[in-house]
């Protein structure tokens, strides 16, 4: 097991590995940028680098900054959260060439499941079920475009190969409007990913963000542990997560599991990732795969009782999965709200000192929060404050855990979500479950303030 861990991230993930090394009995490493001196997990860390000024490209996203800190403090391993470097193939073929263990999968896995193109031919030749569309890249030639759109059938999504995170991708309903937004889409993904390559997929018209967590080592060991629903979500961003998915069969999920077992085995996989599929009318879609720690974790390590940062940390070191698939077992209902500091209905960045934060308890409630009393929220990064993650016996009982705990979460100083959520979690269709990727947007249009 390594002694020393540098923690190559910010905000709630940063404090969750650090949590995670001090049960291993390992020192984390935490860096911090100028705007980040004051955060939690710095003022907790037994040794902590400033590796530069606030903007991200000068700090967290610096390859030389990070590596130095993990040499100047004799860091055996990096670990690089979620966001910034974390799904960067040459950081983390970078890390190894300097002599230090990533805690992720391998570059080459990366590199496939980072494409776009790639990942979904991957998918294809393990048996994952994925969208129907081109089969790679779009070819230049319109009358071959116009050609593959038709087999699949209209709407089609043109997406680019490098995108992620919502952008590089167009929605098209008729001929006409096709050859000019794939253009415009080559244009857009050249300038945001400097890779024009984009392709075709069927555009689904109501589907659910559905997921599945694996874990693997480098023993050829893999599970799934079960699957998360990401369908609350506004332009590609999800706000809140659940496991497991309301109303999909049992037998569904474990054959779709198995599949992605199998495809992680093929492509020599190892650590923590999420295999994204958009789920419509009973049928599951590959659309990609994050080589990384998400957001949502915590909802599935409520439901299994598995943690997911610890185990990344131990196969990275070598070690065999500690279960089997027959070890994994869901229990109960899991929800997790993503508080962000912002507009609850308009979405503006609120950045600026909390006056007050009070976090709430009581049974089966947990809070991922950096922030605390008299914390200056910078505005130089990603708005979200924190994670409230609720679990119960039933989903029932979790979306009334989760009731109480919002009403009992204070902050003040600045504005935050926590209203939006408050409202969703009395919507009588959110209650209901199996809402659709759109139906925060419609939502939204509905109540405006």
């Amino acid at each position: 097991m390594f002694k020393k861990i540098l923690v190559a991230n910010r905000g709630e993930i940063a404090l969750r590995i650090q949590r995670a090394c001090r049960e291993l009995g390992i020192k984390a490493v935490m860096v911090y940028s100028e705007a980040d001196r004051e955060a939690k997990y710095v003022k907790l860390a037994e040794e902590a680098v400033c590796i530069g000024p606030p903007p991200s490209g000068q700090s967290y996203l610096s390859m030389p900054a990070i590596i130095s800190a993990a040499e100047v403090t004799d860091a055996e391993a990096i670990h690089p959260g979620y966001g910034f470097l974390s799904e960067n193939a040459d950081f983390a073929e970078r890390v190894e060439q300097s002599g230090f263990q990533f805690i992720g999968p391998t570059p080459e896995s990366i590199r496939i499941m980072g494409d776009k193109v790639s990942a979904k031919q991957a998918m294809i030749k393990a048996g994952v079920p994925c969208v129907p569309g081109s089969d790679g890249e779009l070819p230049d030639d319109p009358a071959q475009i116009k050609r593959i759109a038709k087999s699949v059938g209209y709407p089609v999504i043109i997406k680019a190969a490098g995108g992620g995170g919502g952008r590089g991708m167009r929605v098209v309903h008729t001929e006409a409007a096709l050859i000019n937004a794939v253009q415009m889409t080559k244009a857009e993904a050249g300038a945001a990913f400097n890779n024009p390559a984009v392709y075709m997929e069927k555009f689904l018209e109501n589907p659910r963000h559905v997921e599945i967590q694996i874990l693997a080592d480098k023993h050829r060991n893999a599970v799934y542990l079960g699957e998360r629903d990401c369908s609350m979500q506004r332009r590609h961003q999800k706000i809140i997560e659940e496991a497991p998915a309301p109303g999909i069969p049992r037998k569904l999920i474990d054959k779709v599991g198995e599949r992605c077992v199998a495809a992680c085995k093929k492509i020599g996989y190892r650590g923590a990732g999420t295999f994204e599929f958009l789920y419509q009318d009973g049928e599951f879609y590959f659309i990609e795969m994050n080589t990384r720690v998400q957001v949502e974790h915590p909802v599935t390590e409520m439901v299994t009782g598995v943690d997911i940062v610890k185990t990344q940390i131990m196969v990275a070191a070598g070690e065999r999965l500690p279960f089997t698939q027959r070890d994994i077992q869901i229990r109960g209902h899991a929800i997790e709200c993503r508080i962000n500091a912002e507009d609850p209905y308009k979405f503006t960045p609120s950045p600026g000192r909390i006056t007050m934060w009070h976090a709430p308890g009581g049974p089966g409630v947990r809070v991922d929060s950096h922030v605390y009393t008299n914390y200056f929220v910078p505005p130089n990064y990603d708005s979200m404050v924190g994670k409230l993650i609720v679990h119960g016996d039933t989903r029932e009982q979790s979306m009334a855990r989760m009731r109480t705990a919002l009403a009992e979460t204070l902050v003040e100083g600045i504005s935050t979500n926590i209203p939006l959520h408050r409202e969703l979690m009395a919507d009588a269709k959110f209650m209901a479950g199996g809402t659709n990727i759109h139906y925060l947007e419609e939502w939204m249009r509905h109540h405006k303030r």
